[in-house]
């Protein structure tokens, strides 16, 4: 049976066609009253974006479903979880208060905000899963004692999954420090011979594994505990990954761990992707590179496979824009191409789907449900 995915367009013409309007109505038509009971505790999970970031989800979007939360008798709260790089996300305090700096303050979206792994991410708890990689992972505490979620995704590019919509979200987004080690662990970083020295992987590596050695950038093995956060922050793109197995067991590692987030409350979860400024690299990136399309809408669904598949289809059917990353790729310009693969040449993007289907989270087969 096909998954239905609701999707509203950006256009406008009037007050209920407004961009936050039509988050409400979304959150309506898709039928997400459903399953949130009064006084349920409810998570909204969702990326503040680290600080010099400005494409993450626009705190009045957030608002709108704030409210329709409390409408239905819900206590909502914002929520993530702290880094494992070193930035301004990596322990609850910063986090929160740059959580606020980026707009996400209570007198904007009426909720209070509350990192979900504690002050320096230690509160999870362990989730029995009996999966490929992992018997058990390690969920934030938060979001596991919540009653109902809603997971709020901004769709985008990233370096090592490919794409980051709702599965990236669950995934990476409710685990700790410790968890999104256990993710990331067989990556190993290389840095190129044209190492400018600026220093930015060195100030952001959780294990000081990086040091400047004959005035270029050096990793070292033992100490590197393969997050690829260099990789993130390298602004000259001269450290890539050297995947010391094949790139899909990252991706599934990734999603065994999307499958914990939710399992204990998996019929009481919902999902809202905004396809709008898909930038090359994810929020955790300290600036935002241009849409490598342009903006597209907001999906919602009960299904986060299908949910992200449809996001997938649609950023692939768009013509590339040349004065993004694409048009340094010089590849993945024309509709129908996949535009992160062009970016990220190592990934796979479309795998997290696979093997997100092949544990029961969703299906790949869905209905766009096209609103007005």
């Amino acid at each position: 049976m096909k998954s239905k995915v609701y999707f509203f367009d950006l256009r406008a013409k009037k007050r209920n066609e407004s961009l936050s309007a039509k988050v409400g109505r979304i959150f309506d038509s898709a039928g997400f009253s459903r399953i949130i009971s009064e006084n349920d505790m409810v998570a909204l999970k969702l990326h503040f974006g680290e600080k010099g970031n400005n494409a993450f989800i626009n705190p009045i979007f957030v608002r709108q479903v704030v409210d329709r939360v409390k409408k239905c008798g819900g206590k909502p709260f914002l929520t993530d979880t702290n880094t494992l790089y070193k930035g301004s996300r990596s322990n609850a305090i910063d986090h929160v208060v740059t959580a606020i700096e980026n707009g996400f303050a209570y007198a904007v979206v009426n909720a209070p905000v509350i990192i979900a792994d504690g002050l320096v991410s230690k509160d999870s708890v362990e989730v029995e899963i009996n999966k490929k990689h992992f018997d058990k992972v390690k969920i934030a505490s938060a979001i596991y004692y919540s009653n109902a979620m809603i997971v709020l995704s901004h769709f985008k590019g990233h370096e090592m999954a490919g794409f980051g919509g709702a599965i990236k979200n669950l995934a990476m987004g409710c685990a700790p420090a410790s968890g999104k080690q256990r993710q990331h662990s067989t990556l190993k970083p290389r840095v190129a011979e044209n190492c400018r020295a600026c220093l930015a992987c060195i100030k952001n590596c959780p294990r000081d594994a990086i040091t400047l050695v004959d005035g270029k950038a050096y990793i070292d093995a033992e100490k590197c505990i393969g997050c690829g956060e260099c990789i993130s922050m390298c602004v000259f793109n001269v450290i890539k990954p050297v995947w010391k197995t094949d790139i899909n067991e990252f991706v599934e590692r990734m999603v065994e761990y999307a499958y914990g987030a939710y399992l204990n409350k998996k019929e009481k979860t919902a999902f809202i992707n905004f396809v709008m400024n898909v930038t090359p690299l994810c929020d955790c990136t300290p600036w935002s590179d241009a849409p490598i399309v342009h903006d597209i809408g907001i999906l919602a669904s009960f299904d986060p496979v299908a949910l992200d598949k449809a996001c997938f289809d649609l950023v692939n059917s768009q013509n590339g824009n040349p004065h993004s990353a694409l048009g340094d790729k010089n590849s993945g310009f024309k509709a129908g191409e996949d535009k992160f693969r062009a970016i990220h040449p190592e990934t796979r993007g479309e795998y997290q789907l696979e093997y997100a289907e092949k544990l029961g989270m969703g299906t790949r087969d869905y209905e766009l449900v096209r609103l007005m």
